[in-house]
């Protein structure tokens, strides 16, 4: 079959998304004008069998200490222990922030957070609606748009978490679809505890908490003003009576309005900017995810395409599917992570069952450390973070950005090796980039560095000299690579407050503050060698480390140096851009009659 026929056919084919099939035809005829101005060398086929499909796979508040190939021996995660005797495991992976939004944008744009408005100075250090206005900039350039330019067909599966309007309804301006994907299947937000019947509130409890219960003082204050008036002990009018009684209504539904429905507003699935459930149905997500991932990589087989699956799994709720529930030896946790590995594997399979195994270059890693706090009575619904201290929430202690990272990429790339070198998530950006036959973009600071002649085995040394470590926009620890010396010294300059105290987590505050009363600013900052003490359990000081000033001396010279390099940004987490705004409210219906299931059983095969 004809190269143009072949594309004709494809073009007429009505799965997946128009610009995934343009994107598609695109890749094809650059291939028809090759082989028609080199038909003697088959054309431009050398060039294009060099660029490799790409898989990367992130899981959600997965610990680091969770996983079989990183020291568990009680949650079984065959599949991702399998890729890593397959490839190269990376011990020393370093998120760029300790939660979801600010992480994730800085994967996606291989750059801090900060340098793109995603790090908040206050506390709410993640996107919390759908239908708030910040979102990852329109002007930041994504490794999908990067891959995209070079003839990928991009797609992403699962989680997004990078907002979706700015202004208005329609405008999509922080969608995936407008950062360089061309098919986007998933959730434009996060899993929640209130996406699920039955269970605590998770967005804003605390902030619910205290509406509540000033609703509740409100209400009382109400009708002790009507008994009064009813029993003659208050003289006021029925006029004042009742504009009391509107007020308090009034700011009921203020509240209500979006915190009460959350499961409405925030949970739902989408192909492209198509709603197909709201509320989503969690007993078939699972399902879903994996069928779109699956097509995405059979209809995609001629390549090179870009897959990002980013799963919900693990995080809260933790909904598990009948098949797992139950298995693990660690409650609803293991259960999660144990199905999470299960779709590692049929998505690997899925790339091996169309032959492209040797073809794909794989990676899997997670957003960020194990949520310490999470717990439900006495049982602990969040990960492991190993002999790290600390968790999610946490930017400076190692628990909460320490991830896995394994990549794969058969007869490029060495099996069963382990690199003990400092690496970062941002630097899957300009690996991804270099190895589609790209560059990075000219115009920008890119933080991270191209990986491939690390995991290659060319150079023994990270190019990290520096890493800094922010807990949203304040910078709360600094990564020095001595690579002379092989130290890993590692600064803090403000550290949570655990409590209870001596717990290693913020038990009583659901996750970390980053500044105000729950942390400490130290002066000296907290010094340690994480060549020697990877647990950050023995603070050094000049008593017992005759390097500390010349070692302080010369982060604090790194962080200046840093921090020259950082321009003002718009803030897309300020409290403005964060909160519930009606008008940009995702709806598949008339707002606020927002419901629909388009899936109906499309969700088969079962699992």
């Amino acid at each position: 079959m004809g190269v143009g026929l072949q594309c004709s056919a494809t073009c007429h084919k009505k799965e997946g998304s128009y610009s995934e099939t343009f994107a598609l035809c695109r890749s094809y005829l650059a291939t028809l004008l090759a082989l028609c101005i080199f038909p003697n060398t088959g054309g431009m086929s050398a060039v294009v069998d060099s660029k490799p499909n790409i898989l990367l796979i992130m899981a959600d508040d997965l610990g680091i200490g969770d996983i079989g190939c990183y020291g568990n021996n009680t949650i079984r995660t065959p599949n991702i222990d399998h890729l890593a005797k397959e490839g190269v495991k990376l011990t020393q992976h370093i998120a760029a922030a300790p939660l979801c939004t600010p992480s994730r944008a800085a994967f996606l744009t291989g750059r801090y957070p900060i340098r793109s408005g995603m790090a908040s100075s206050n506390g709410y250090r993640a996107l919390q609606w759908n239908a708030g206005s910040g979102g990852l900039p329109i002007n930041e350039t994504t490794f999908a748009k990067v891959l995209q330019q070079l003839g990928y067909t991009t797609g992403l599966i699962g989680k997004w978490h990078q907002g979706v309007n700015c202004e208005a309804l329609d405008d999509h301006c922080h969608h995936p679809l407008k950062h360089g994907f061309d098919y986007f299947y998933g959730m434009p937000f996060t899993l929640l505890n209130n996406c699920q019947k039955n269970k605590p509130p998770e967005l804003d409890a605390a902030l619910q908490a205290k509406l509540w219960l000033s609703t509740q003082i409100i209400v009382l204050a109400v009708l002790t003003v009507i008994i009064g008036k009813l029993t003659s002990l208050i003289s006021a009018s029925w006029k004042i009576v009742t504009c009391f009684a509107l007020a308090g209504s009034l700011f009921f539904t203020s509240w209500y309005s979006s915190y009460g429905f959350v499961q409405y507003w925030n949970c739902i699935l989408m192909r492209n900017y198509d709603i197909t459930e709201q509320p989503m149905r969690l007993e078939r997500t699972t399902a879903l995810i994996l069928k779109e991932a699956v097509s995405f990589i059979a209809r995609n087989k001629p390549g090179p395409f870009l897959l990002l699956v980013s799963f919900l799994h693990v995080h809260t709720p933790l909904f598990t599917t009948e098949k797992f529930l139950g298995k693990s030896k660690h409650g609803l946790y293991g259960d999660n992570v144990e199905e999470m590995d299960w779709l590692v594997g049929k998505i690997l399979d899925a790339v091996d069952k169309e032959g492209l195994k040797n073809n794909t270059f794989t990676y899997f890693a997670s957003d960020h450390g194990g949520q310490l706090e999470a717990q439900e009575g006495e049982d602990q619904l969040g990960g492991w973070n190993g002999i790290y201290k600390g968790g999610k929430g946490m930017g400076g202690w190692e628990g909460g950005i320490r991830v896995p990272g394994i990549f794969r990429w058969p007869g490029v790339l060495p099996a069963d090796t382990v690199i003990d070198e400092p690496t970062s998530l941002m630097d899957v950006y300009p690996t991804v980039a270099h190895i589609g036959g790209g560059i990075v973009p000219q115009d920008r600071i890119i933080d991270g560095q191209n990986l491939m002649p690390l995991l290659q085995g060319k150079v023994q040394q990270s190019e990290h000299e520096f890493m800094f470590h922010y807990c949203g926009s304040y910078l709360h620890a600094v990564r020095w690579h001595q690579k002379e010396s092989g130290a890993l010294w590692k600064a803090h300059y403000v550290t949570p407050v655990f409590y209870p105290e001596g717990a290693g987590a913020c038990y009583g505050r659901g996750i970390c503050p980053c500044f105000g009363e729950g942390v400490t600013h130290h002066d000296p900052p907290l010094l340690f060698d994480l060549s020697r003490d990877p647990s950050e359990a023995k603070p050094l000081s000049p008593a017992t480390e005759p390097l500390f000033g010349t070692v302080i001396s010369r982060i604090e010279r790194a962080v200046e140096e840093h921090r020259q390099t950082l321009t003002p940004v718009p803030q897309q987490l300020s409290l403005y851009n964060i909160m519930w705004k009606p008008w940009l409210q995702p709806c598949c219906g008339t707002f606020p009659f927002c419901w629909c299931d388009k899936e109906g059983d499309s969700a088969q095969p079962a699992l």
